[in-house]
């Protein structure tokens, strides 16, 4: 009786019948804090050709919370062979306090087996838990705390052989452009939303070989470790800087052509793959978005002659979305992207949380189509890219003022506007190495003020210029002004909707003026492609 209760107290327990399935549960632990990870490792005896593909092999944990509210937990395959034992792994999150129950189920064809129940004791923890929307302005987080993205596209680390015809040598530094050297300067500098891709040379889960990286080992499987390693240790890096990841699944080693989207074994594979990327990286209140594809629109028309029907891509993403849902017990936020081609029907998609697209040589209509997007289409818009130039065979050096500036602007420009996470400027090896990275620090503080005065309200207010572009949103009892000059003569008088102390924003040092009255009238002087920020209070 002693040995049985040790047993039991310890999480673990075996199955010695011969036709039970899974062998022994060994949980990381009993009890754990609210929002934080615990793992649990299952031995089992199973059959198939490919134990990823959960028609042939699926586990399964399913959870009890305390409110009696039940959830489905996929779990990963990690390693063994067909009729043997083999070894699987379950990343739980919990997002509520008290005693939660559990059992694992193991799902093969004509087969299923299912663990006594276990208990999982979760206690009061730190952290705010997963983002969900809130409104066009802002996401929340489980405990309701409201946030607002101040985001940089960081999409892969360095490559061995880079395209770009002027800073090839300055892409291939593989001492600075790698995770640990970038998120932990890019966090110090205020910056907590990022963009990263899954894509053939970088975190290529699911490539064999031939990755234009130093980082990734060949390997002859249906998943590459050296690959989900990576990615493991990437989202936990995020997790201590407290980054958060709008992570694009893309399509892996499928070809994107139409037969993909339409293919019930292509859609199969697909759903699969989201299955083992939910599995092992769903537990992280670091993943804030899933994000489909990059520029669905561009690999639409990838063939010029023949393009994929617009109806079929969203037929897939409507589905998708739906499925990814259905598995993701912590309802991750979902998204696609376009380049600047609309699909129609694709912002409408019911389980798509935000639509967004990319923007380039425009950065002035960022505010407009933020603004139309979101109220067209009754959910948040994000511009998930933007940047003076796009063609990497221009040299950028000719244009670095006009760079520079867009890279400054887009991001006031996003807090000006209905969105939850700030336009993501692209070429961040061009910006890292002018040290633009420094002007995370001024958007983020005022960030941080806006969020606080207001508890995650922000009213847009009136406000012109006698020249040039002029901002205001009210947060609580502080109204804050954005100006900038896109006029070839001075600003010198804004009008806004308030009155009180008005301060000034430092944008170089993130340091606010002395305050001095203001009564609705800011007599101010804005050069040229220049610009300010205000407070009034």
């Amino acid at each position: 009786m002693m040995r049985n209760l040790l047993l039991l107290a310890m999480g673990l327990l075996t199955f010695p019948t011969a036709d039970a399935q899974i062998i022994k549960v060994n949980p990381q632990s009993i009890s754990c804090a609210l929002y934080e990870r615990m793992d649990i490792d299952v031995e089992l005896k199973g059959e198939w050709k490919n134990p990823y593909r959960q028609e042939e092999a699926r586990l399964d944990m399913i959870v009890t919370a305390p409110n009696g509210k039940n959830s489905v937990v996929p779990a990963f395959f990690v390693e063994g062979e067909s009729g043997k034992t083999s070894h699987w792994a379950v990343r739980y999150t919990p997002q509520a306090t008290g005693q939660h129950t559990y059992t694992l189920r193991y799902t093969q064809p004509s087969m299923e087996s299912v663990s006594p129940s276990y208990k999982l004791h979760v206690k009061e923890g730190k952290g705010h838990g997963f983002l969900h929307i809130a409104d066009n302005w802002t996401l929340r987080y489980d405990d309701g705390t409201p946030f607002r993205g101040i985001g940089e596209n960081i999409c892969w680390e360095s490559r061995a052989n880079d395209d770009s015809k002027y800073f090839k040598k300055l892409h291939e530094q593989h001492d600075r452009f790698n995770y640990p050297a970038m998120l932990p300067k890019f966090a110090e500098n205020g910056g907590n939303f990022t963009r990263i891709w899954m894509c053939g040379w970088n975190f290529p889960i699911d490539k064999k070989d031939h990755f234009n990286n130093t980082r990734y080992e060949v390997y002859d499987g249906p998943i590459n470790p050296s690959a989900v390693k990576r990615l493991d240790e990437t989202v936990e890096l995020c997790e201590k800087l407290g980054i958060k990841i709008m992570l694009c699944i893309g399509a892996g080693e499928a070809r994107t052509n139409g037969e993909f989207f339409v293919s019930e074994e292509a859609k199969a594979a697909h759903r699969n793959r989201l299955r083992y990327i939910v599995a092992r990286w769903g537990y992280s209140k670091a993943i804030a978005m899933w994000e489909f594809f990059n520029e669905i629109d561009n690999i639409q028309y990838r063939d010029r002659n023949h393009p994929i029907p617009a109806k079929d891509i969203v037929d897939w993403h409507a589905h998708m979305a739906r499925y990814i849902k259905s598995i993701d017990a912590y309802k991750h936020i979902v998204t696609t992207s376009i380049s600047h081609r609309d699909l129609e029907g694709l912002n409408s998609i019911a389980d798509m949380d935000i639509n967004q697209k990319h923007i380039y040589n425009q950065t002035s209509i960022i505010p407009k189509t933020i603004k139309d997007y979101a109220q067209k289409f009754g959910k948040p818009y994000i511009i998930g890219e933007f940047g003076y130039e796009w063609d990497w065979s221009k040299n950028f050096d000719d244009f670095a003022d006009g760079m520079d500036m867009d890279f400054r602007r887009g991001l006031w420009y996003g807090l000006f506007s209905p969105t939850p996470v700030t336009p993501m400027s692209w070429w961040w090896e061009y910006f890292d190495d002018r040290n633009m990275q420094r002007f995370f620090r001024a958007p983020a503080l005022v960030n941080q003020e806006m969020i606080e005065s207001g508890n995650g309200s922000f009213v847009p207010c009136e406000a012109s210029a006698d020249n040039g572009q002029a901002f205001a949103v009210k947060c609580g009892k502080k109204t804050y002004i954005y100006l900038f000059n896109d006029s070839k003569r001075a600003m010198k008088k804004v009008q806004v909707e308030a009155s009180g102390t008005l301060r000034e924003l430092d944008i170089e040092k993130a340091v606010w003026s002395k305050g001095r009255k203001c009564e609705g009238t800011i007599s101010t002087s804005v050069k040229p492609n220049a610009e300010k920020v205000f407070v009034i209070e």
